[in-house]
Formats: C-alpha cells, structure tokens, sequence
C-alpha cells in the first residue's frame, strides 16, 4: 500500500495518514499491533508520554525490520512536565523508551500556562536536529496568537479532535492560512459514525467501509487523520482510501453533520488553559 505524503512547512515529507495508538494495550500487544501496522504499510506512528506505551512502540519498531529512517515517529510532551528542564528531561525520557535516536515530531499534548517557556525547549530541540519537526496539540487560535508572540519558530503541524460531528472549520482554516498542518485525533469518533444514517448510505453507494468514507473526508480536506484498531483487517482497510473520490456534494453533507467546536468524545485534562 502506497501512502502519499505532504510537506510540512520547514519542508519535511509527512504521511498523509498514520497509525493512532491511545490505549494499545501492554507493551507485547503494543509492539505486535505496531509491527502490523508498519508492515502493512503504515509510515507514521502517533503515540505520546500520557499513553505509556512508549516502551512497546520502540520494541514494534525494532521487531518489524523496518529501516528507522522510513517511519515517521510522532510522541508528545505531557501537562505536568512543562517548563524549559522538564520538557528536555521529558524528551530524552521519551527517545529512550522508543530507543531511537531521534523524534519526526515533537507535539505539546495540551496548552498550558508555561507554554512559552516548554515552546522554548522544543526549539532547542529542533534546533539541535533531536527532532525534525515540532508542533502543538488541542491548540486553538487564541493559543497559538498568544504562542506567536515568544515563537521564534511556528509549530509545523497542530493535532486536533476533528471528525464529522465537530469539523472546527476556524481552527483548519487559521491553521492552513497559517501554513500549520492539522491532524485529526479520534477521526472516526470513536465509532460514533457507524450508526448515522448518511454515513451508512455513502458507505453503500461508494462501497467502502464507513471509516473509509470518514478517513477519506479528512484526506479532501488537507487534514491528516490517525485512526486507531487493533483489528489487522481493520488496520489495513483503513489505510486503503486512495483510489476513490468524495465528490463536493457528498462532501458538504458530511460537513452538515457538525454539531460545533465543543463536540468531544473526552474531557480536557487537568492543568490544561482550556
């Protein structure tokens, strides 16, 4: 399976789809469900500290022969180690978990009060080539207008909750404006989408699985989604979304589904300026 990619904005290659891993299970079920995925053609592995499967991720990785250069490896700094020591203690804690040497991207899980501070750490890492690309998660415009007044470098890419019942249109329009590429977390709403009635019907009339259809509506949209499964069938279809086409009228009834920003399949953390 060929995946296409994308270009971030300091010209590093990103897939355009990856392999989400919250709640993968202990660390042999981790490292079998990420050897799959990588094998079944997978390029990009999202994982982060808060999850604690680090350990399992670096041991898939090692276990599926895969050259490291060919994986583009995604983990995140979480709320209680902000602040410019914590957030480099917390990195190297993070690559030696994964045992690599370095992180594709480094994301800031969630907006905190030392912002400014942690973003300063992630460009030293960047600077100092730890990691090839740096970014934000859960950020919304007012985060990152208040993070651009200390930045001395964007954030490349800003992860987000997006799916069809919550599209945060001003967030993906800032972002692109902003040349900040967004991913989506929880593209399918955690299976929400498998009992609403217009996703059931496109599924019929494009023959493709209700995921497919949900996966291949961020792809139209710039955005790239991270699903999750531990079903190898599962796992493969989910990636198998490149040789059909959404067209704008079926696009513009999935973007009806929106039920507004707020719509969210968790709550916000502690410690977190939400």
């Amino acid at each position: 399976m060929k995946i296409k990619s994308k270009l971030l904005s300091n010209n590093i290659s990103i897939p355009s789809i990856g392999f989400g891993t919250y709640k993968s299970g202990n660390e042999k079920e981790t490292a079998i469900v990420v050897k799959e995925a990588l094998n079944l053609g997978y390029k990009m592995i999202d994982t982060a500290s808060f999850y604690k499967n680090e350990v399992g991720i670096g041991n898939g990785i090692k276990e599926s022969k895969i050259n490291r250069e060919d994986i583009f490896l995604v983990t995140k700094l979480w709320n209680d180690d902000h602040g410019y020591e914590n957030t480099i203690e917390a990195f190297n804690k993070s690559i030696n978990n994964l045992q690599v040497d370095y992180i594709d991207l480094y994301l800031v899980h969630w907006p905190n009060k030392l912002n400014a501070e942690t973003w300063r750490a992630f460009e030293y890492l960047y600077e100092n080539k730890k990691v090839k690309s740096i970014g934000v998660c859960n950020f919304k415009i007012e985060h990152l207008e208040e993070l651009k007044k200390t930045a001395k470098i964007m954030p490349m890419v800003n992860q987000i909750e997006i799916h069809p019942f919550s599209t945060k249109n001003d967030i993906v329009n800032y972002c692109e404006y902003n040349n900040i590429q967004v991913v989506a977390w929880s593209p399918i709403a955690r299976g929400r989408v498998f009992t609403n009635d217009l996703m059931i019907e496109l599924s019929n009339k494009y023959k493709k699985s209700i995921p497919q259809i949900v996966l291949r509506w961020h792809i139209q949209r710039n955005i790239i989604p991270i699903p999750k499964s531990s079903n190898k069938d599962r796992i493969k279809e989910n990636i198998d979304i490149f040789d059909f086409e959404i067209s704008s009228e079926d696009m513009k009834r999935i973007n009806s589904l929106n039920e507004g920003d707020n719509i969210s399949v968790s709550t916000p953390p502690v410690n977190t300026i939400y």
